[in-house]
């Protein structure tokens, strides 16, 4: 099955050169939270030729100690993001960053470049106003929002062609800021008793109304992009652990570098789902997201190399 599903997805012709595979900027990461987006670069940076790997310092220099990991990876200070962003094919921004607590619509910040937004001292806050300012920005740039990006995001930021990768509860809070909710997504669905065909509606009415793709994350993955629409299945309770999100997230966007939006995320899934099953053939339910991320090169062998 999954073969015929992946067959158009891009790979590397023998004639390419560095650079020609796809190159990934990956912003995430807090004082809080250091491995999530190690994680999203561990994977990422197994598919593309070039992961440009931006955090805080703190987690730079974590990066950099690991640096013989990540051979074709550079670390770029937050000051110095925007160049990268006009250089690179994908942006990956969320995992590992923080909400603000409590509403944040109401705090004025003179924001005109990054060094502005460095200066911000309350994590959640800087979370917002960075997310704000880089998709308000650089609307054309393939964007997969991720993680606190997602959760401190305004629907109005949302770039054409997004892919967001949010689980339920981050699903239902991207539903809450809806204004006037009732006119835009149904409450009506063929099955009003089945909760999840309600569910499946509100995915695939919220990716048409904003324009991205929608991966919602959970034992089935759903994932809409205007009328198309895929159920993924697979994987088992051994993905529930911590980071396997992030994982998915890094492999989303490493994809979304050289393939187009839906297929991207659907393959992801697949082949995200893919390797917790092989990992469970070896490991059983004990494998975490390190594991994962270092599954997926061989699953994918597997998958597309056969």
């Amino acid at each position: 099955m999954y073969p015929l599903r992946l067959k158009n997805l891009y790979l590397p012709p023998k004639s390419s050169h560095k650079g020609q595979n796809g190159k990934l900027l990956i912003i995430g990461g807090s004082h809080l939270f250091h491995a999530a987006s190690l994680w999203a670069l561990e994977v990422a940076s197994r598919i593309v030729d070039l992961v440009h790997y931006s955090s805080i310092e703190e987690n730079n220099k974590i990066v950099q100690k690991l640096k013989e990991e990540f051979r074709n990876g550079m670390i770029v200070p937050r000051s110095e993001i925007e160049s990268y962003i006009e250089e690179d094919d994908c942006v990956l921004i969320g995992p590992g960053m923080v909400r603000a607590e409590g509403a944040i619509s109401n705090i004025k910040y003179q924001i005109s470049n990054m060094r502005g937004i460095e200066k911000i001292e309350n994590e959640g806050e800087q979370t917002y106003f960075l997310t704000k300012y880089l998709l308000q920005k650089y609307p054309k740039k393939r964007w997969v929002i991720d993680a606190g990006a997602l959760q401190m995001l305004e629907l109005e930021w949302i770039p054409s062609n997004a892919i967001l990768t949010p689980h339920h509860r981050e699903f239902e809070g991207l539903l809450a800021k809806i204004p006037n909710p009732k006119s835009q997504i149904p409450n009506k669905v063929q099955n009003p008793n089945n909760q999840n065909s309600k569910l499946k509606e509100q995915i695939k009415e919220f990716s048409k109304n904003y324009r991205c793709i929608v991966l919602l994350k959970g034992q089935t993955d759903y994932v809409a992009y205007g009328d198309r629409f895929e159920e993924v299945k697979g994987g088992n309770a051994g993905m529930t652990k911590g980071g396997t999100g992030d994982v998915l997230a890094g492999l989303v966007a490493a994809l979304y570098c050289k393939n187009e939006a839906f297929l991207s995320a659907t393959t992801a899934s697949k082949i995200n789902k893919k390797a917790g099953e092989d990992l469970y053939k070896k490991m059983g339910y004990w494998f975490n997201a390190s594991d994962l991320a270092g599954q997926i090169p061989q699953t994918m062998k597997n998958l597309l190399l056969q």
